[in-house]
């Protein structure tokens, strides 16, 4: 494309875009029908620039003009208590279905990595002599120790808090890392299981394995299924990159990350949640059997509300991105 051949064609229509999009102006009909059209015609242009002939200011330049043009055509929208219902109902649900094969997958894997750990850690005295002192080890594992005092060293309230901010920035930064390519993604993960092996290893060695199941299933369900969601999601996006299927690269990430930054939003309130129940409920007086009851429904609760709610959503066409309206044009270009 010859970049001031282009330019010197489509000025004039540009210029009247301006004029008509000016402050205070009032529309006749006809102008009006003139916007539209120069609305369509100047979006075709920038899509046409940046495919073939990106040059930084007049991208700039048609940007800000498309962008005021369409406020002006659609009009301005505020966001509603009826857009978040709808997310949370409808949008949030289905972006969770719809990546339900990644994050499955993640669980899946988490699990057995966590167990064959585990169980390395418990069968294997040098192993254990690696992760701490003799010494060490006897406090972190005794009736009483650092395992077992960890969910009632804070008040409740601060604890909850303090974990919540904790989780968030987990699944935050596995949603974050998924645009490079997924790697780091896998790194938290690793780290993750080995934390959660390495408990599991040492309780187990003393005989204490159900004492922490105990304490760590209540809010550990739903929390590492909230971890899982965003890795899952995370390495979607990083497949994006790798191959985004029949749109553009940049369409697809687009697309997908838009959708992550919804689930952002809403794994943030399914962690709340969990903190609220490793806070108040796991070093509380219940039974164990009381306590895991109560992680038990919450995770079958999760699991209805993407199965179920998210499933009926997505097959009716919702991605968890924005609605039409408030997502940018896409117009088609030659190849």
């Amino acid at each position: 494309m010859d970049l001031d051949v282009f330019v010197a064609a489509h000025q004039a229509e540009w210029d009247r875009l301006g004029v008509l999009l000016r402050r205070g102006r009032r529309l006749t009909g006809a102008e009006a029908d003139e916007l539209v059209l120069l609305y369509q015609r100047t979006a075709t242009h920038l899509s046409q620039l940046q495919s073939s002939a990106p040059d930084p200011a007049l991208t700039s330049r048609l940007t800000t003009l498309v962008a005021r043009a369409r406020s002006a055509v659609v009009g301005a929208r505020r966001a509603t208590w009826r857009d978040a219902a709808l997310f949370l109902t409808r949008g949030f649900p289905a972006a969770c279905y719809r990546s339900r094969h990644w994050w499955v997958t993640t669980g899946l894997v988490f699990t057995i990595v966590v167990a064959a750990l585990g169980w390395w850690i418990a069968t294997d005295p040098g192993v254990r002599s690696s992760v701490a002192a003799p010494q060490e080890l006897r406090e972190m594992t005794r009736p009483g120790g650092a395992y077992e005092s960890y969910y009632s060293s804070s008040p409740a309230a601060a604890f909850s808090a303090q974990v919540w901010t904790n989780n968030s920035q987990v699944a935050g930064m596995s949603l974050a890392f998924g645009a490079l390519l997924g790697l780091p993604v896998l790194w938290v993960l690793l780290q993750n299981a080995i934390n959660v092996a390495a408990g599991v290893g040492l309780m187990a060695s003393v005989d204490r394995l159900d004492v922490f199941l105990g304490l760590i299933l209540p809010h550990g369900l739903l929390e590492l299924t909230a971890v899982f969601v965003a890795a899952g999601t995370g390495l979607r996006l990083g497949w994006t990159v790798i191959d985004p299927g029949p749109r553009t690269r940049r369409a697809a990430l687009a697309v997908e990350g838009r959708a992550a930054i919804g689930m952002a939003i809403g794994l943030a309130l399914v962690l709340l949640l969990s903190g609220v129940i490793e806070g108040f409920v796991t070093p509380s007086g219940l039974p164990t059997w009381g306590r895991i009851a109560i992680g038990v429904v919450a995770e079958v609760a999760f699991l209805a509300y993407v199965f179920v709610l998210g499933r009926r959503a997505a097959l009716a066409g919702e991605t968890g991105d924005m609605t039409a309206r408030d997502r940018p044009d896409e117009v088609p270009v030659a190849a």
